[in-house]
Formats: structure tokens, C-alpha cells, sequence
């Protein structure tokens, strides 16, 4: 079970992007795609075969997973995440300061 998963709020905790919340679209196993974080520039050359326009792209690039922390809305800042089994055996992420379960 992975602590980051898609669809989470975080914050960027280094990098040029630190401070930065947003929502990860896409992981892709230890770095992730967060929507407007880490835009880069790429120039890419026209396909017409696929319909793709050449010029200068802006996309996001993947980020480390140890680069960004989830998005705690109690404290308003990023928290390590942990785990925890309940008594019906579900295993379930929780936010390490507060305990408090994530997906439940």
C-alpha cells in the first residue's frame, strides 16, 4: 500500500517549487505528477500523422515521492503518513502527528 496515492493534496517540501500544494495526477513508481507543479518547457516538433502541433509545450514533470508530504487540512501543512490496522483488519493510512485515519 503506498502512502501517496493519486488523487491526494499535497506540498512540496524542497525543490523550486517548495510550498506549493496541489493534487497528484499520475504515479509512476517513486515520483509522482503533480497538476501545475514542476511545469517545464519542451520543444517539441510537429507530428501531422498524429494531429500534434510543434512549438513549445508546457507540461508537468514527475517529482520524487520524497520531495512532497500530504496535505494535512487540521494543521494546514504537510504530515508524514503512517499506517494502521483496524479491528475489522482494514489497513489504513493515518496522519502520524494526529492519528487521525486518511481514507476512512
Amino acid at each position: 500500500m503506498n502512502r501517496i496515492r493519486k488523487g491526494d493534496q499535497i506540498v512540496v517540501i524542497t525543490g523550486k517549487d517548495k510550498g506549493k500544494k496541489g493534487e497528484i495526477t499520475r504515479v509512476a513508481g517513486d515520483r509522482v505528477i503533480v497538476a501545475n507543479i514542476n511545469v517545464v518547457k519542451r520543444h517539441t516538433k510537429a507530428n501531422p500523422q498524429a494531429g500534434q502541433a510543434g512549438g513549445i509545450v508546457e507540461r508537468e514533470a514527475p517529482i520524487h515521492i520524497s520531495n512532497v508530504m500530504l496535505f494535512n487540512p487540521a494543521t494546514g501543512k504537510g504530515d508524514r503518513v503512517g499506517f494502521k490496522v483496524l479491528e475489522d483488519g482494514r489497513k489504513v493510512r493515518v496522519f502520524r502527528s494526529s492519528g487521525e485515519a486518511i481514507d476512512a
